[in-house]
């Protein structure tokens, strides 16, 4: 007998079930998730093959009442209770000893079935309707899950969908000069084939960023994925099967804005992943205020021209000059050699039962600051006046990179970062020179993952940017 929550759990491990209480229920989840195709909009209930009703109308009460039949027959206990009185008979025996509720569906403990008024715990709506997890049942979870996901060697990434993934524009806001984009999919141009769509019943149209399909399919192999989006969960549901048709890499692992537990924030909390081994790429860094040590930032895809508008951007968009990302030299082909790095990093040469020790965010840090190891850095007219310096997003930015950031020139600084090639501390890096680059330096090595090339980032005078 399978005992599943429902169909649409959101965790694909091979962990092996003890089937005993709720929690044998979720360890049976974690080995049969991955065989699934879930519906996560729907409000799915396992079938029962001695029952002759459909599945789709039996109630909580009466799901969580069959959820303990299954409990007493995985443990050799009372088998197949059809009347009142040996149901009652099966409540009595689970209820002798002290429940310790690791979980409710609709007010209801899943293991003893007794009404639950508080609301502690953590809701897990994506996983089933109405589903909340102890606070020490998530605990569990998460601990048995790491130990069979390093079996897999894998780590957890949780991915955002707007300007990381895709690029999303309502139908009303496409511009005439992107009229072309409304053509059928066999007269789009050819690199636009299989990566737009045109979702009349959304009034939406879906930009793919170039490559997504390959970094899933290669970070799968190193690492679960979640989707983690502040979108309405319609959308959310939408976005997954463009990005996963055949519903390989995220099953039910689908999050969304009535997932969150704090208004505007992103949290891993709803995630059943330990924070230690979990990265998220993300291009957002503000709603991830708890979580930003596991946070790598992706540089915002803008496809349409409402995406730059919405940004401030004044200037034309990728649809609107017929270009796109390169595939092999974009930010997902990039991140992705990021990731695999990361992952070889924190695998390398470890031992099973060392690695529940290790921290992915401290390898995710090692890796950044190799980017501009032994640069020494001056700002130039970058910060506002009285402006504490080494509170700037530029100077941790390089900071966290690995350069070495000071405020006063002396012979060991390497580069000059300014906006303006007229100030004193300009004209000393021309006189000396030392390199003299616009902040883009910064920020595009943050995005790239690389030193680049100073030439190609001038100052001249009085530079906006």
């Amino acid at each position: 007998m399978q005992m599943s929550l429902t169909a649409d759990s959101p965790v694909p491990s091979s962990s092996t079930s003890s089937g005993d209480d709720f929690a044998a229920l979720l360890d049976a989840e974690l080995d049969s998730a991955s065989d699934v195709s879930p519906d996560p909009e729907a409000d799915e209930v396992d079938e029962d093959e001695d029952s002759g009703h459909d599945s789709a109308h039996i109630s909580d009460l009466e799901r969580i009442k069959r959820r303990k039949v299954e409990v007493l027959e995985s443990t050799g206990h009372q088998q197949n209770p059809t009347s009142d009185g040996e149901e009652a008979e099966v409540s009595a025996s689970l209820e002798k000893d002290e429940c310790p509720h690791p979980g409710c569906i609709g007010g209801l403990c899943i293991r003893c079935g007794k009404k639950m008024d508080d609301e502690s715990g953590v809701a897990f709506g994506y996983i089933h309707k109405n589903l909340r997890l102890a606070n020490e049942e998530i605990a569990r979870l998460r601990e048995k899950d790491l130990k069979n996901l390093f079996r897999h060697k894998k780590l957890y990434l949780v991915l955002d969908l707007d300007h990381t993934l895709l690029n999303s524009s309502r139908l009303l806001d496409i511009t005439e000069e992107e009229g072309y984009l409304r053509c059928p999919q066999e007269n789009l141009p050819d690199a636009l084939k299989g990566s737009l769509y045109n979702l009349h019943f959304m009034h939406m149209m879906t930009k793919l960023r170039p490559f997504v399909h390959t970094f899933l399919k290669e970070a799968s192999k190193l690492f679960e994925m979640y989707i983690y989006t502040m979108g309405e969960r319609a959308y959310a549901i939408e976005m997954a099967k463009l990005l996963d048709p055949g519903d390989v890499y995220f099953h039910s692992r689908v999050i969304a804005q009535g997932d969150c537990t704090q208004r505007h924030q992103k949290g891993l909390d709803v995630v059943l992943g330990q924070e230690s081994a979990v990265l998220i790429l993300d291009d957002t860094e503000s709603v991830w205020g708890k979580h930003k040590e596991n946070l790598i930032l992706m540089e915002r895809y803008h496809f349409f021209a409402s995406s730059c508008r919405q940004f401030g951007f004044n200037c034309k968009s990728l649809s609107q000059e017929r270009s796109d990302e390169s595939e092999t030299d974009g930010a997902l082909a990039t991140i992705l050699r990021v990731l695999q790095k990361i992952h070889s990093i924190f695998f390398d040469s470890a031992h099973e039962e060392s690695l529940l020790n290790r921290d992915v965010r401290q390898v995710l840090k090692t890796v950044k600051k190799e980017v501009l190891k032994g640069c020494r850095v001056v700002f130039s007219r970058v910060f506002p006046t009285q402006f504490p310096a080494e509170n700037h997003q530029l100077w941790q930015m390089a900071e966290q990179l690995g350069a070495t950031c000071t405020t006063e020139i002396d012979p060991s600084v390497t580069h000059v970062v300014s906006l303006d090639a007229g100030t004193k501390k300009s004209r000393w890096a021309t006189r000396e020179k030392r390199f003299l680059v616009s902040p883009k330096w910064i920020e595009t090595a943050n995005y790239l993952w690389q030193k680049q090339p100073e030439e190609n980032f001038p100052v001249n005078l009085e530079t906006k940017q």
